[in-house]
């Protein structure tokens, strides 16, 4: 895994806790997630702002497959993001989940929310195996859209139930369903669907 170094406290920072913090006119900073958090409550005026760094988990899913979820939580003015995501090869892969709060609120409770919402979407499956192939379970597949850092980054990729689908394998599993109508709903990462 490919790590750079914080430009603030110097301290090797993964790839999926960096920011590049800045803008055009000032330049940008690589930061890791709790310069920047620090930078941020600076620049705003948070004073009781509790820059907590949450050790990964371990869930199961339905289906008995165990994933590893890691935390970031990022202040941003008026705002707190608190993500939980799986990683794969030093980047964020799979599943990804987002809540979002307010910097005043306690950060175990924003976090027993989230987990909560992971627990709902762990408890269900949308794609089935047939086969070698995947097709779709029933008439509902949720997901996230996503790129692939290997490909051409203009054709996207889909998670579905934490995997990864390329844009042609997703096509086929709506083939089966040709002649049906659908409504593609594109909602916020701190949504729930």
């Amino acid at each position: 895994m490919s790590q750079d170094r914080c430009e603030q406290c110097a301290q090797p920072t993964a790839a999926y806790d960096a920011i590049h913090y800045g803008s055009v006119e000032g330049g940008y900073r690589l930061l890791c997630t709790q310069c920047f958090n620090a930078e941020v409550a600076r620049r705003h005026g948070v004073t009781d702002f509790e820059n907590v760094r949450l050790e990964p988990i371990r869930m199961v899913d339905c289906a008995g497959d165990a994933h590893q979820f890691h935390f970031q939580m990022r202040l941003l003015g008026t705002m707190l993001a608190l993500d939980a995501f799986e990683i794969q090869d030093g980047f964020r892969a799979g599943y990804e989940f987002r809540i979002i709060g307010k910097p005043e609120d306690d950060v175990l409770t924003l976090l027993g929310r989230l987990v909560e919402k992971m627990r709902r979407t762990l408890a269900v499956k949308d794609l089935a195996i047939n086969g070698s192939q995947f097709q779709i379970r029933d008439q509902t597949v949720r997901g996230l859209i996503s790129s692939d850092p290997a490909g051409s980054g203009d054709i996207p990729v889909v998670v579905v139930d934490g995997r990864e689908i390329g844009w042609d394998d997703f096509g086929r599993m709506l083939a089966a369903f040709e002649g049906w109508q659908f409504r593609l709903e594109l909602r916020d990462l701190a949504d729930d669907v």
